[in-house]
């Protein structure tokens, strides 16, 4: 595996995003002689990762990743992690606290988040133009990536395969406030150049449904056919899981980019600021309501009820607003239920070891 573009950092890894705050933070793990090193992929307990050899070059490792198994899915390693890596006995020891993370909620019924993607910059949702435009769904993305501490971009592909990509690029900007929308086509090179300028450094997750043509968009940025593409259906535009894993992979003009399974289901995970970044025009409207608390149903003197009757706000917006806000405080009152429900269940775990061991509390 060859390194990306040397970056402003000599460390031989900066190309895969080290820096001097990165180093500064993996001090304490160097002085204990491990070395730093970022998951690439991440399989049953074993990773893939980039390291440095003793003579400075930037090379693939497996390791082992059980000494850091933790209940909480959030904190297990993940791709995009940056680690301190045992070298002698190639084992994970310790996840390096991360900057940003691309969050949902899983399909489980047991309300806990998924970390799709750590310490990413960049967060590129990726739609088909060969298909109807679904608002609502390109808003959920947004709301994760907003989420994550990221910065999102919307990619339109397959622009060739659209009738009108102009109209369709108006109505996802206007579902897409403070987010740059590019429209790009794999097959005539359309918007690429754009969009590598866009993504040139740092590090990159794409994201986006089945059939977004997200594999072939990761082919066309990194140069190479390194991930499978399938046809999707006539039909729907549907299409199957192309990509598996999430993998890290090196961008011949700097920078990362993390591919990611097509996601199907697109649960919030405590996504309330990611949705006010969202619908930020309503949030601004909002401001002028005569009531601080204001649900924007009936109440009067509701500026954003005024704003759907004058058309200056679409009703949709408004309706996939408070559908969103609902989901996301559902989620959020599960999790809560959840996380009490795990903590009682600790303290009577270390109540009965305390009985077990026959010691008693001093009165």
């Amino acid at each position: 595996m060859s390194p990306p573009a040397p970056g402003v950092w000599s460390d031989p890894l900066s190309g895969y995003g080290w820096d001097d705050v990165w180093a500064a933070d993996f001090a304490p793990h160097a002085d204990a002689g491990l070395v730093p090193a970022r998951i690439v992929r991440v399989d049953r307990g074993r990773c893939d990762v980039v390291t440095t050899s003793s003579d400075g070059r930037v090379v693939p490792s497996h390791a082992d990743i059980s000494r850091v198994r933790v209940s909480d899915p959030m904190e297990w390693a993940c791709t995009g992690d940056w680690v301190a890596l045992d070298p002698d006995a190639l084992a994970v020891t310790a996840v390096l606290p991360r900057r940003t993370a691309m969050v949902r909620s899983t399909s489980s019924k047991r309300s806990e988040g998924q970390v799709l993607a750590a310490n990413v910059d960049h967060v590129v949702v990726a739609v088909s133009l060969a298909v109807d435009l679904d608002l609502g769904r390109l808003e959920r993305f947004l709301a994760l990536a907003w989420e994550s501490g990221a910065q999102p971009l919307v990619v339109l592909t397959k622009a060739d395969l659209a009738a009108d990509a102009s109209f369709l690029h108006a109505d996802a900007a206007a579902a897409a406030p403070g987010v740059q929308v590019v429209t790009v086509s794999a097959t005539t090179g359309e918007g690429i150049d754009v969009l590598t300028a866009l993504v040139s450094g740092g590090t990159t997750v794409l994201i986006g449904s089945s059939g977004a043509g997200k594999s072939t968009l990761a082919n066309t940025l990194l140069g190479t056919d390194v991930q499978e593409v399938n046809h999707t259906r006539a039909v729907d535009g549907k299409g199957r899981h192309t990509t598996v894993t999430r993998d890290l992979l090196p961008l011949p003009f700097g920078g990362v980019l993390i591919d990611t399974p097509g996601l199907r289901g697109v649960g919030l995970w405590d996504a309330e600021s990611g949705l006010h970044q969202v619908f930020a025009e309503i949030e601004e409207l909002a401001r002028d309501c005569r009531f601080q608390d204001c649900a924007h149903t009936a109440e009067p003197g509701c500026a954003v009820l005024d704003a759907v009757a004058t058309g200056d706000l679409p009703q949709r917006r408004l309706d996939s607003y408070r559908k969103l806000l609902r989901e996301n405080e559902w989620i959020a009152s599960r999790s809560d239920a959840r996380l009490r429900a795990e903590r009682q269940r600790q303290r009577k775990v270390i109540q009965k070891s305390v009985r077990d061991s026959g010691v008693t509390r001093r009165r």
